[in-house]
């Protein structure tokens, strides 16, 4: 026992902070499927990795935004990593910033793509496919061709690489707070006219909705012309004329504006670092001046999620309070709609998973999803409940011991929005927020590393 200070009675006390390792299973929930049982694919698949995991530690429920709620991977992270409160800069800004685009502040920004269409009996225009991979040569000149068309509105086209993607950067106009032209449900709404966005519309506020309906007006001008230079350029007639179809609208989405955040230090407390996956998380990385390394995934998904805990353990050692590993395999099995895929996927990466024991003796360790992806039916994301699961040192075994649904539904920590994850982590790794002490000016989720001093 450390002796107390002059004049106290209580021994000083040990430094005995953990680390944390959130490990996101994209997608991971699911519903019951008759094909495998009435099990989910968490429930059905053989995972004695995670079932060790869910013995040793506390299971429960993560619904990210409550019952019903369909989230978006990039609104359950933002909310996860404790930015709940912290008005949303739209995915657009993420998706760029992830691409190395230098976003610029206080300008309307929107994720741009080529899509291919057909008018209905009634006139409408609806969306029936995307830039094919071998597209490329022909979706960077119909992207070029629309350079024009957009100055003449005050907005400049970036490519992001990829599929005929761009940011489209609306100069001139600060809010983003407007809809999207593209459908996402092209098979149920036809492509749709940009509109304001209504304050308080969304699960997480997109920043300064004044003047978004000037931008919604402006935006909308820029896609009809758009779509009249599409119709009638070369490129889409000799598509046409060898039986492709043409990519004929451009479409938007994922609209906001790049506004000051505060780093994930600030507003959590504590140095945060992420083992990154795909563009979207380089990009919340980067935005939240998080420290993170890139792992390009394999097709080997046990070496695949070995290697980013090994990584994990790297970015522990730098300084990192919090490490967020994120693979995106479950989610990409869920929407295949196929259960036993996402039931193969899960058991492949259980075998990689072999070392969280281990790691969750000098950590705390998470394993859990960031929404469900039903592997059946007419949806893509939907409210039903995902497994989660904590171990470590200061954790407290309840009595589940296997991982997946229908086993977590009993564990101590009940149900779980995703605002409370972070608190419940950063508590267990002996650095919770100590209420009514204000140490810095942003009350952050954890006790703070390195508060100001005084000098």
């Amino acid at each position: 026992m450390r002796t107390p200070g002059y004049g106290e009675g209580q021994p000083r006390l040990d430094d005995d902070r953990l680390p944390v390792v959130l490990v996101v299973l994209d997608g991971l929930g699911d519903r019951p499927i008759p094909e495998l049982g009435g099990a989910t694919p968490s429930e059905a698949a053989h995972t004695p990795h995670l079932d060790a995991l869910a013995a040793r530690g506390c299971s429960g429920w993560h619904v990210p935004f409550g019952w019903g709620a369909a989230p978006a991977s990039e609104l359950a992270h933002w909310a996860m990593f404790g930015f709940a409160p912290v008005p949303f800069p739209g995915r657009a800004v993420l998706e760029a910033t992830g691409a190395g685009i230098e976003v610029p502040e206080s300008t309307a920004v929107t994720h741009a793509a080529l899509r291919t269409s057909q008018v209905g009996d009634d006139g409408r225009v609806w969306i029936t496919g995307r830039v094919a991979r071998d597209d490329g040569d022909a979706a960077s000149a119909l992207l070029t061709a629309l350079a024009p068309v957009c100055a003449r509105h005050g907005a400049r086209l970036l490519p992001l690489g990829g599929r005929g993607e761009s940011l489209l950067v609306l100069d001139g106009h600060r809010s983003g707070a407007v809809t999207d032209s593209d459908p996402f449900f092209e098979d149920r709404h036809p492509w749709l006219r940009v509109r304001a966005c209504e304050p308080g519309g969304d699960v997480l506020a997109l920043p300064d909705p004044a003047g978004a309906d000037v931008t919604a007006e402006m935006l909308t001008a820029l896609l009809r012309e758009a779509r009249a230079v599409l119709q009638v350029h070369p490129v889409n007639a000799a598509r046409a004329d060898r039986g492709l179809p043409p990519l004929d609208v451009l479409t938007t989405k994922w609209s906001g504006s790049r506004e000051p955040l505060p780093t994930f230090t600030e507003q959590v407390g504590i140095p945060g670092a992420a083992v990154t996956s795909t563009r979207l998380y380089r990009g919340i990385a980067g935005v939240l001046g998080m420290a993170q390394r890139h792992v390009a995934p394999v097709a080997d998904l046990a070496a695949d999620i070995r290697a980013r805990l090994a990584v994990a353990d790297e970015l522990i050692a730098d300084g990192a309070g919090f490490v967020h590993v994120h693979t995106k395999a479950t989610d990409e099995a869920g929407h295949t709609k196929d259960p036993y895929a996402k039931r193969d996927v899960l058991e492949a990466l259980d075998r990689g998973l072999d070392g969280l024991d281990a790691l969750a003796g000098r950590a705390v360790v998470a394993v859990t999803g960031d929404h469900a992806t039903p592997s059946t039916g007419g949806v893509l994301h939907t409210g039903d409940p995902t497994p989660l699961v904590v171990a470590g040192p200061t954790v407290r075994a309840d009595p589940v011991t296997a991982f997946g649904e229908a086993p977590a539904a009993s564990g101590w920590y009940g149900t779980l929005r995703a605002s409370e994850l972070l608190p419940l982590l950063l508590g267990h790794a002996n650095r919770p927020t100590f209420l009514g002490h204000r140490p810095t000016p942003r009350r952050g989720v954890a006790l703070p590393d390195i508060p100001e001093p005084m000098l």
